[in-house]
């Protein structure tokens, strides 16, 4: 189980997180979702380390996460919003480096290190096997970068923005990935989205921020995709119907604009 126990960040003179709780166990996808500046890449960078809480506890299976950096890094996997860069290496260059919190300084790649970047290609990517990242569209790097991820086999997955700027193909295609990996592999998976439907047709369960960095609601799907508190936290109003297939929780805008 991986909780969050009143997890509060500060950054300058905001604070950006208040006392954030969650728990989220092995085998669950969570969407954190929120409008922009709720917090959401703040509470993924504070699992990862590249952040430090001023408050609070993260922990996994009730110890604090590791403070060491090679510890943390083969706990949890993050791919980061806009990972840029890297437009001349491979998708096997790329998904090697999600074996470096297992290797030694210097150390060079052995043949379980090479066995895992296989099985993540072959679970991510097996048709952009040998391609450069430079020669791929924004969808099909999306998923190029997943095999680095998937590669750590640290049982802590973090996304933050995977679908940000692509086509509705691709969301679902990367999303559906996503859940089904954490399934087959009984990983903790947190991922930040904008889309509130997109989210509510993958995810397990919900963390919905507001504007202040506090949580507005969490748990299922049909705890948080409720009108009232969507109104509340967008400040726009809202409909959520049944989805007309699954009978999911969607939301509507109500918004009228101006003639």
């Amino acid at each position: 189980m991986l909780e969050l126990r009143s997890l509060s960040v500060q950054l300058g003179a905001r604070r950006v997180l208040q006392e954030v709780s969650l728990s989220v166990a092995p085998g669950q996808l969570c969407a954190v979702l929120g409008p922009n500046g709720s917090g959401k890449s703040t509470l993924l960078r504070s699992l990862v380390g590249l952040v430090a809480p001023t408050g609070g506890e993260m922990l996994w299976k009730g110890r604090p996460l590791p403070a060491d950096k090679r510890a943390r890094a083969r706990l949890v996997s993050f791919l980061p919003q806009g990972f840029g860069g890297g437009n001349e290496m491979t998708v096997e260059e790329m998904a090697m480096l999600g074996r470096t919190p297992h290797l030694p300084p210097y150390g060079t790649p052995t043949a379980t290190d090479r066995d895992a970047v296989e099985a993540a290609i072959t679970r991510a990517a097996p048709d952009l096997r040998g391609r450069k990242l430079g020669q791929l569209s924004g969808g099909q790097r999306q998923r190029a970068l997943l095999p680095r991820v998937l590669a750590t086999e640290a049982p802590i997955l973090l996304l933050d923005e995977p679908v940000s700027a692509l086509d509705v193909r691709y969301q679902h295609e990367i999303l559906g990935l996503a859940r089904q990996v954490t399934r087959e592999e009984n990983l903790v998976t947190l991922v930040s989205l904008h889309g509130l439907n997109l989210a509510a047709l993958v995810a397990d369960s919900m963390l919905l921020l507001d504007s202040s960095g506090s949580v507005a609601a969490r748990g299922s799907v049909a705890d948080v995709m409720r009108a009232e508190i969507l109104e509340r936290v967008y400040e726009m109003p809202m409909r959520v119907s049944p989805h007309p297939e699954s009978g999911i929780p969607q939301a509507q805008s109500l918004w009228k604009f101006e003639e």
